[in-house]
């Protein structure tokens, strides 16, 4: 059986603060979201590989970026930090067919942003009330196995308005203490590739523990893998299939440069 390639990436920055927020968090991840979610995802058909922004070529060097399937992405207050080259190779391998899973704060990230083409802003406020989780879209494949609503103890506030395109299939809603609702979960699709955003997530709240929010991100893990990767995609000039006969009125001119 051959086994997904996943790519967890974090910016890895709160977790070792050396502060009281830095210490709370290390009592929830020890070593990090990303090692936390590798071991809680892990499964016989994926192989996942945990990196940070502080490692080498941004956790991202070539080789592995070229053959991850399914890259889930964690940032918060790092986002300037993503080098811009990195982010072109990223969303260039998002269009020939890679995966992408936006966690929580990363609708800021440069490749979300990049990728949505909208500023990505929303509603917040951290208070630590309880959040709804509403499945919508019940024949989703990343709602399979899930009840129709769960609930998260605290959490932080994300509300609308969601400044993102309106091609998105809504797959999770979920509405707050506080009275706000959010589309806190929703798929896109970019030429070859799938990306998938999801909103319940937190540095300070334990939520990625909760068993419901790992089955969301096992079943999207499994939604966005490429039925295949195309590099390098050049648009296709086909043979007409059937006899052309109109005059070309530009056949005696030389339009390489044009098309190039």
């Amino acid at each position: 059986m051959k086994k997904l390639k996943v790519t967890i990436w974090n910016e890895f920055v709160h977790e070792q603060e050396q502060n009281a927020v830095g210490e709370y968090i290390r009592s929830i991840y020890p070593e990090g979201i990303h090692r936390y979610l590798a071991q809680a995802l892990a499964a016989e058909d994926v192989e996942i590989k945990p990196v940070s922004l502080d490692m080498p070529e941004q956790g991202l060097p070539d080789e592995l970026l070229n053959s991850t399937d399914v890259l889930l992405w964690w940032g918060h207050c790092a986002h300037a930090k993503v080098d811009d080259a990195l982010v072109d190779k990223i969303r260039k391998r998002v269009l020939s067919g890679m995966g992408l899973i936006v966690l929580h704060s990363g609708h800021l990230s440069k490749i979300f942003c990049r990728m949505m083409g909208t500023a990505c802003r929303l509603r917040w406020r951290e208070v630590g009330e309880k959040e709804r989780v509403w499945v919508v879209s019940p024949s989703h494949p990343i709602a399979q196995g899930l009840p129709e609503t769960f609930v998260i103890p605290h959490q932080e506030m994300y509300g609308e308005p969601f400044d993102i395109p309106d091609d998105g299939k809504i797959v999770f809603m979920s509405w707050f203490e506080g009275g706000n609702v959010f589309r806190s979960g929703v798929t896109f699709q970019r030429d070859r590739g799938k990306i998938f955003y999801f909103s319940p997530g937190h540095e300070t709240y334990p939520v990625y523990h909760d068993v419901n929010v790992q089955k969301v991100l096992g079943n999207a893990i499994r939604w966005c893998a490429p039925a295949e990767i195309v590099p390098d995609r050049i648009t296709p000039q086909p043979e007409p299939l059937e006899k052309i006969t109109t005059e070309n009125p530009l056949a005696s001119l030389d339009t390489t440069e044009l098309h190039k």
